[in-house]
């Protein structure tokens, strides 16, 4: 007799069977790929194709952590490329805690396009890029390339959330005629990607995770062809952290780009208000304290000797109060000077560029303060915005960042939304300090000489938070009107042509014309990028003089 045990274990049996079954003819009939002297197999969803989780770069695991990305040149065998790859180990940390919840129920309807995808894990071996394409196209399409960073404040991310799989920007560009390929990489985080430290510096290890993302736009330089994509037509795109990065490769190499891309999209991130890498050897040492590798004669060398998970645990009990441990740095190879003085003293690559904010970038941010309360309380924030700044040098932003709830962020909302009596008030100067100053500076920098494109998202107005950090990409990947625009320019390197409804003049410090997309009856319009002029100024001299 049979027990109902055995039954259930041949039933499993059976399922996992017919799966591996149903897998491998799925294979034999989904689209292939001959990369060099592989077959890379992907996935056909109706007029898409896409290739996911391939690796681009060797796992930097063992003597390659905390190293240089090694590129992968060659590839042999048949690759699966029907599955994301694993993303990068993070913090770990709670990115809402401290939301309270009516804001979190106000963001439950994004849950799912935020959401990582169930069946992929974090892992060292996480240098891996997916790939979205129209399907059925030739091997010798040469269609135009978009290169997706991912944010994540450079210590979380994946280019598995579902937000980033690009199949609503592909088919879109496939249903205005102007059909483009999207790629999505990843890249190290957290305490792998960005440590700093003397021995960091010395070493030339600095900034990983741009670097890991300068190797991924050269393995797209080499083998997109055999995807239908032209090399020469390549576009970076990125949000929060990955416009940082796009910044950065704008500056890296002395401004030359390597023919590696031709255009540039930042979506809130330019500049960071940061010094140099050997700033954080506070952070360096105590990590290399807590893993026990103190008495190493080598202490970079012990660092890839011990477990992952302590390495993390490490970073993430350090404490920072005076510096924020991982940002991108000074190091003396990617990054050959202070990022604020990147814009006005490097040499920029001489590529048409667009860059923008939302409206409310700094409410996201700001519910760790909620039990300040008073002018002393705000004021004494300041040193971690500005390091050795004294409360003479910061006193005129207490006049120019007033508490009176009105005039903070989310902006026009009056007295709601008031959660402390510091909350909006913090919101909007931090908003400013990290994003809309540092983009008004750099356009004032450059775009006399250059072609470049400002926007404002104002659309989104989400219960306490507003038009919040991020929100614009809801906008972007929709698909919506801002899709439009970015495909065009991905296309012609000019936003404007016949999907677009309102034309997007190009920025210069004289008109500062900003395409402005909104709610209401007139969702897009043409504004002039002069708001908090005074405030955002006084932040940039301060950022200057005292960077974090």
């Amino acid at each position: 007799m049979i027990s109902f045990t055995n039954l259930l274990l041949s039933l499993l049996q059976l399922r996992t069977i017919t799966a591996l079954v149903t897998r491998r003819d799925a294979l034999r009939t989904s689209p292939t790929v001959h990369l060099d002297h592989a077959t890379v197999v992907g996935v056909r969803n109706g007029s898409l194709e896409s290739f996911l989780g391939i690796p681009y770069a060797e796992p930097p695991v063992g003597d390659l952590r905390l190293n240089l990305p090694q590129m992968i040149e060659t590839y042999n065998g048949t690759l699966d490329a029907t599955m994301y790859g694993h993303p990068c180990i993070q913090s770990g940390l709670d990115m809402l805690a401290g939301f309270l919840p009516e804001v979190l129920e106000g963001l439950e309807p994004l849950a799912d396009v935020l959401s990582v995808n169930a069946n992929v894990s974090e892992s060292e071996d996480c240098l891996n890029l997916n790939i979205v394409r129209p399907a059925n196209i030739p091997a010798d399409a040469k269609l135009p390339v978009v290169v997706w960073m991912y944010g994540g404040g450079f210590v979380s991310g994946s280019n598995a959330i579902s937000l980033y799989n690009g199949t609503g920007f592909v088919q879109r560009s496939i249903e205005m005629n102007e059909p483009v390929i999207y790629v999505a990489l990843n890249y190290r985080l957290h305490v792998f990607g960005f440590l700093g430290g003397k021995e960091i510096k010395d070493a030339g290890v600095g900034n990983l995770g741009l670097q890991d993302g300068r190797a991924a736009l050269h393995w797209v330089h080499k083998f997109i062809p055999a995807f239908g994509g032209d090399p020469s037509k390549v576009t970076i795109w990125g949000q929060s952290a990955g416009s940082i990065s796009v910044f950065f490769n704008l500056f890296a190499n002395g401004g030359n780009p390597e023919g590696l891309f031709r255009a540039g999209i930042m979506s809130s991130g330019t500049a960071v208000p940061t010094g140099d890498i050997t700033e954080l050897q506070g952070v360096y040492d105590a990590v290399v304290d807590q893993v026990g590798c103190t008495n190493a004669t080598d202490t970079l060398a012990c660092l890839r000797t011990v477990p992952a998970d302590s390495l993390l645990n490490a970073s993430n009990n350090v404490s920072s109060n005076d510096v924020i441990p991982f940002l991108p740095r000074e190091d003396g190879v990617f990054v050959t000077m202070p990022p604020l003085q990147l814009r006005s003293r490097g040499k920029m690559a001489n590529v048409p560029f667009i860059t923008g904010d939302v409206k409310d970038e700094g409410t996201f941010f700001s519910f760790s303060i909620l039990n300040l309360t008073t002018d002393e309380d705000f004021a004494n924030l300041f040193p971690l915005w500005f390091p050795g700044s004294s409360p003479s040098d910061t006193s005129a932003l207490l006049r120019l960042y007033p508490s009176d709830p009105a005039a903070g962020s989310p902006f026009d909302t009056g007295d709601a939304n008031a959660f402390s009596p510091q909350f909006k008030r913090y919101a909007a100067m931090q908003g400013d300090w990290m994003f809309q100053a540092p983009r008004r500076s750099f356009l004032e920098a450059v775009s006399a000489k250059r072609t470049a494109y400002n926007y404002l998202s104002a659309r989104g107005n989400y219960p306490g938070i507003g038009d919040f950090h991020g929100s614009d990409l809801l906008n972007a990947f929709g698909p919506g009107d801002m899709t439009n625009y970015f495909i065009h320019f991905v296309n012609h390197l000019n936003p404007n042509g016949a999907s677009t409804r309102v034309h997007w003049p190009t920025y210069k410090p004289s008109t500062r014309s900003t395409l402005q997309f909104n709610e209401g009856k007139v969702p897009i319009n043409v504004t002039v990028d002069n708001w908090r002029f005074s405030a955002m100024k006084e932040i940039s001299s301060l950022s200057s003089r005292f960077p974090a």
